[in-house]
């Protein structure tokens, strides 16, 4: 949609900046805000950095990596999945390909920010229901490259519309990109407040 390239080229030009991004993706749910992070992720890989998406939950996760495995078909992208239920030698071995450089994206629940994960370069971090996170957490994530005097963009997704003027004074350090249309075929969404 239109709505889905303006926030695109507002992201990309974020993240052709010298400053890390810090950015909020927000819009309805079905209105494509995955395949626009997918864009800015793709952004990083193409610059030869590596890209994770931080969900809250496991089941989350998985449906990202699915939907990322089907977008990304055919193409030279390779996608991780960690989760804490993870253990073992399979574990060992992702994250090893992930310190190596030889995943580019990884999708993942709070288990992608834990000490002993290491990215190669970690080029933006995109978190989906960015609410559901601590600052604290957030931080972690923002703050992984730290030893390498590195901080990766940062893009932040929700579904909770926030007008214009309350998400300047909530999240003053962030720009605000909004999808406020839905792709064709999609059932609106109607939001209610309930006293």
């Amino acid at each position: 949609t239109g709505a889905q390239q303006r926030s695109a080229r507002e992201i990309a030009g974020d993240m052709a900046q010298a400053v890390p991004m810090l950015r909020l993706l927000q819009g309805d749910v079905g209105s494509g805000k995955t395949l626009v992070a997918l864009m800015a992720l793709l952004t990083a890989v193409e610059s030869g950095t590596q890209g994770a998406l931080l969900a809250p939950t496991e089941i989350l996760a998985r449906q990202h990596h699915a939907n990322l495995l089907t977008l990304l078909d055919g193409l030279p992208v390779r996608v991780g999945l960690l989760t804490g239920r993870d253990k073992g030698r399979a574990r060992a071995e992702l994250l090893g390909a992930l310190a190596n450089g030889e995943i580019d994206i990884l999708v993942g629940t709070h288990a992608i920010f834990q000490d002993a994960v290491d990215y190669q370069a970690l080029g933006l971090a995109v978190i989906d229901e960015q609410h559901k996170f601590g600052v604290a957490q957030r931080l972690e994530l923002r703050h992984k490259l730290a030893e390498q005097r590195l901080e990766p963009h940062l893009l932040m997704m929700s579904a909770t519309p926030i007008p214009r003027t309350l998400a300047m004074t909530y999240f003053a350090d962030l720009d605000v990109s909004t999808i406020d249309e839905l792709p064709p075929g999609r059932t609106p969404i109607v939001t209610k407040l309930i006293a």
